[in-house]
């Protein structure tokens, strides 16, 4: 359960980071060019912002803190729980947006973006699932008979 938990952060705080850097400290480049890879996925979207888009890099800059933090304390399930949560509903709207507006797209970057986008709920959602309980350790007095 561990693996898979370190796997999900590592992949969301991946996306913080790059996206949100990128976003942050050049804003006027990230609009241009993301996701990079010689896609551009953002101009179709509407005019160029420089509040909005230093305003989506920081988000995600904070949505990677947080995961960062998760992910060095990795068995704390209520940590890695609220992470997920909070990734889970910026992730879900996010989606619902991008499946709405596919149609200023073509068809290998509609395909994208539903499989990426998708991929990051997933990634959310696991991290919902409970690790695995404790199992209790009996506790022994000093003289070590087991009565306190």
């Amino acid at each position: 359960m561990n693996r898979i938990r370190y796997v999900s952060l590592g992949l969301l705080a991946l996306v913080g980071v790059y996206t949100g850097t990128w976003a942050y400290f050049a804003p006027t480049g990230w609009y241009a060019n993301f996701p990079g890879f010689g896609l551009s996925w953002l101009p179709q979207l509407g005019p160029y912002n420089e509040h909005l888009a230093k305003d989506a890099g920081a988000m995600f800059l904070a949505l990677a803190c947080l995961t960062l933090v998760a992910l060095r304390q990795v068995r704390n399930t209520r940590l890695v729980q609220t992470t997920g949560a909070v990734w889970l509903v910026f992730n879900v709207l996010h989606f619902s947006y991008h499946v709405q507006h596919l149609d200023m797209y073509g068809t290998r970057d509609q395909v994208l973006n539903v499989v990426l986008l998708a991929a990051l709920v997933l990634s959310a959602a696991v991290l919902l699932v409970p690790g695995p309980r404790p199992v209790a350790v009996p506790v022994r007095s000093v003289r070590g008979d087991g009565i306190q």
